[in-house]
Parts: C-alpha cells; sequence; structure tokens
C-alpha cells in the first residue's frame, strides 16, 4: 500500500503510456491500445495484450487506439484506460488518491487540455496537472532547464513531433508537428501498396521501420533488406516480399522532411543569444521516433549543429513527468504550467 502523497507521472502517449512513479522509476510501458467487447461494451484487454489483437480480432471484437495525433480521440475508452493503468501502477489497495502529472503535446487547445485533465480525474486521480511535453522531456534528458541559457529538444513521439528553445524554465519558441512515428508507418503502408500492390498492417510497416528503416538513405543502413507478408491486392493471395532500406526512405520521405522544416522554423525564430547556446550545445532529440537511423545524422547536416540523442530517449517525457511534481513550485512561480494545473 502506497501512503499519503504518491506522485505519478504520466507520458499519455498516441503509440504507447509510460508510467513514471516516485521512488520506483518507470513501472509501466504499455501501448495505448484497448480492446471492447462491441456488443456489451466492456473492456477485454488493455495495453500489450490489446495490441497483440491489432487487425486480428472478430466482428464483436474491436481493438482501438483512443488517443490519435498526441490528443484524446475518445475520452471514454482513454478515462478507462488512464484507470487501469493507474491501479495497476499502485496496486488495487492504494489508500490515498494519486497526484498524477501528465504531460500534453505543445499544441493542444484549451478544449483538448481540458479533456486530459478531467479524465486523469475521472480515473481516480487526486490532483491532475498538465506540462508541455518539450518541457517534461527536458527534464527528463537532464537538462538543466532553470538556467539562462538557451536549450533546444525535439521530442519526436507516436502522435506528434513538439520542437522548443527552453530557457529560465519556460518554452521561449516552439512549434507541435501533427508528424510522428505513427504517421512513419502509415506512409510505408501507402508504399508498399503503391509501388508492390501489397497490403500490410501498420505492425507489419512499424516492424520494417524498426528492422531496416532509415531516414539518411546513404548512412549506416545502406542497402539493407527485410522480407515482409501481406495480401497481394492483385491475386487476393497472401505474398512475401523483399524490401529495401532505401525503400522505406522514399515511402517517409515527405514526413521526415517535415520534422526537419519544423526544426529549421523554431531556429529561424530564436533571439540570437539562444541560436548562440544552442550552437555550443547542440540539439537534443527524445522520444521512439528519434530512434529512426539516420534521423540525428540529417538533422545535423541540415541545420549544422552536433545533435545527440538523449540516453533514455523513449522514457525521457515520463521521467520527466515525474519530476516535475517534484518541483511543483518552482514551474508555478514561473508561470510555466499555472494556467494548466489550478
Amino acid at each position: 500500500m502506497f501512503g499519503f502523497g504518491v506522485d505519478i507521472g504520466i507520458d499519455l502517449g498516441t503509440a504507447s503510456i509510460l508510467v513514471f512513479v516516485k521512488g520506483k522509476g518507470i513501472v509501466l510501458n504499455e501501448p495505448s491500445v484497448v480492446a471492447i467487447n462491441k456488443d456489451s461494451g466492456s473492456i477485454i484487454a488493455v495495453g500489450e495484450e490489446a495490441r497483440r489483437m491489432l487487425g486480428r480480432t472478430p466482428g464483436n471484437i474491436v481493438a482501438i487506439r483512443p488517443l490519435r495525433d498526441g490528443v484524446i480521440a475518445d475520452y471514454d475508452v482513454t478515462e478507462r484506460m488512464l484507470r487501469y493503468f493507474i491501479m495497476k501502477a499502485c496496486g488495487k489497495s492504494f489508500f490515498f488518491k494519486p497526484r498524477v502529472m501528465v504531460c500534453i503535446p505543445s499544441g493542444v487547445t484549451g478544449v483538448e487540455e481540458r479533456a486530459v485533465r478531467q479524465a486523469a480525474l475521472q480515473a481516480g486521480a487526486r490532483q491532475a496537472y498538465l506540462i508541455e511535453e518539450p518541457l517534461a522531456a527536458a527534464l527528463g534528458a537532464g537538462l538543466d532547464i532553470a538556467e539562462a541559457s538557451g536549450s533546444m529538444i525535439v521530442d519526436v513521439g507516436g502522435g506528434t513531433t513538439d520542437v522548443a528553445v527552453l530557457s529560465l524554465g519556460g518554452i521561449v519558441c516552439s512549434k507541435s508537428l501533427r508528424v510522428g512515428g505513427d504517421k512513419f508507418d502509415e506512409a510505408i503502408v501507402r508504399y508498399i501498396r503503391k509501388e508492390h500492390s501489397l497490403m500490410i498492417g501498420e505492425r507489419t510497416a512499424e516492424e520494417l521501420k524498426i528492422k531496416i528503416g532509415t531516414a539518411y538513405p546513404s548512412g549506416t543502413r545502406g542497402e539493407e533488406f527485410a522480407e515482409i507478408r501481406g495480401r497481394d491486392l492483385v491475386s487476393g493471395l497472401p505474398k512475401n516480399l523483399r524490401v529495401s532500406a532505401g525503400e522505406t526512405y522514399r515511402a517517409m520521405q515527405e514526413n521526415i522532411e517535415a520534422v526537419v522544416s519544423g526544426v529549421k522554423e523554431v531556429l529561424e525564430r530564436t533571439p540570437p543569444e539562444l541560436a548562440s547556446d544552442i550552437m555550443n550545445k547542440g540539439i537534443v532529440m527524445t522520444g521512439g521516433g528519434s530512434l529512426l537511423v539516420g534521423l540525428d545524422t540529417l538533422i545535423g547536416k541540415e541545420t549544422g549543429l552536433p545533435v545527440h540523442i538523449a540516453d533514455d530517449a523513449v522514457s525521457c517525457v515520463a521521467i520527466g513527468t515525474g519530476l516535475a511534481l517534484g518541483m511543483l513550485n518552482y514551474l508555478q512561480k514561473n508561470n510555466v504550467v499555472s494556467k494548466r494545473l489550478l
């Protein structure tokens, strides 16, 4: 049983949910997928178990992802999913409701903010706070956001990419793009269908991206190949296909260029003093999407700045949300999250 004042940080991601418990670290990392029985409305599975059902369920069971582009697409299912993860993280016998910090993309609307906060409260939080993803990512990556010096963070998540320049505990300029790992997967599905007349699922596309995906075709992956299976759209029969790393780049090129353009746009709006700080420190990349081979090299080449991938890129945002609860007074004093929190 937890004592009074348990603090939980939640990275409410489009692709996966990570839960950070103070004193324990990351206790959960599961896909944000829920399997529901359409007839009764009851939840059959949540997380990894539900993800295995994607594209493989009978008619009366539907596996859905209640978050799209970093925001809530299905409020009721998100609330039930959050309740499940909070209970799982705390154990069923927690006496006091936890304080919860949830991260949100930097470009969300007031309505989307309220939906996230309300979902967390309905799911069993005593107090629900919100923090913008770039701030949480910077905290989780170990950056000193309080100093009067510019730091640049590029957080490539499943649904969104957040680019921000931080100084004195706040966001100086930022851009939130509705481009992320999911869009990379969708682009691969479209490319394979168009170029090879083969229908594959998003899970297969994701596996292909992880295995041989590249954002910089002349980089380390070169001309690696991978075998995939799908349904031939001409014959309607299952078929094997050999795909090259170069093809994954061509499939994702438009989305990759959108990320690079977003980084350039934020740099163009950065005050000159902070820009010189970033030249010295470089750009820090976080999020699962930052692990796409060659993306750091490409951004470095296009901007002329050093680019570093954070040590635990996938968990940075979740760790940062947990740490933010410990420095709540400082963040509120600096008006970084006060309106969002109260």
